[in-house]
C-alpha cells in the first residue's frame, strides 16, 4: 500500500485550505458561480495574481470548477464542486466557533457599565 504524505484527516484537509485566502474563496463561491472580477471585488485585499493562483490550486484539488464560455469577450465562471460544497459544510462549525469568539472578544472589549 502506498504511504500518503498525511498524518491524519485534518492534515489532508488543511493541505487543501492552507493559506489566508482559500477558505474565503470557498465562502464567496458558496453563494453560486462567480466570475473572476466579481470574486476579487468580494475579497478586498487579494491581488489578481494570488486569486488566480488560489483558484488554480482549488481547481486542481477538485474543490472548484472552472467553466470557460466560448464568446467574445471571454467569460469564465468559478463554482464549487460537490467536494467543495462538502468542504464548506465541514467548515461551517469552524465559522460558528469563530463567530462565538468574535462575540466573546467584543464583550471583553466593551466598557463596563
Amino acid at each position: 500500500m502506498k504511504q500518503l504524505p498525511y498524518q491524519c484527516g485534518i492534515d489532508a484537509a488543511i493541505d487543501v485550505v492552507d493559506g489566508k485566502w482559500k477558505v474565503l474563496i470557498l465562502w464567496v463561491l458558496n453563494e453560486g458561480a462567480r466570475r473572476f472580477g466579481e470574486t476579487k471585488r468580494l475579497l478586498p485585499g487579494i491581488s489578481e495574481k494570488v486569486l488566480a493562483q488560489q483558484l488554480r490550486e482549488l481547481e486542481a484539488d477538485g474543490i472548484v470548477h472552472r467553466e470557460a464560455y466560448d464568446q467574445v469577450p471571454p467569460k469564465v465562471e468559478y463554482s464549487l464542486t460537490e467536494q467543495g460544497r462538502s468542504l464548506n459544510a465541514a467548515l461551517a462549525p469552524l465559522g460558528a466557533w469563530g463567530n462565538e469568539r468574535l462575540a466573546r472578544l467584543a464583550a471583553e472589549e466593551a466598557p463596563a457599565a
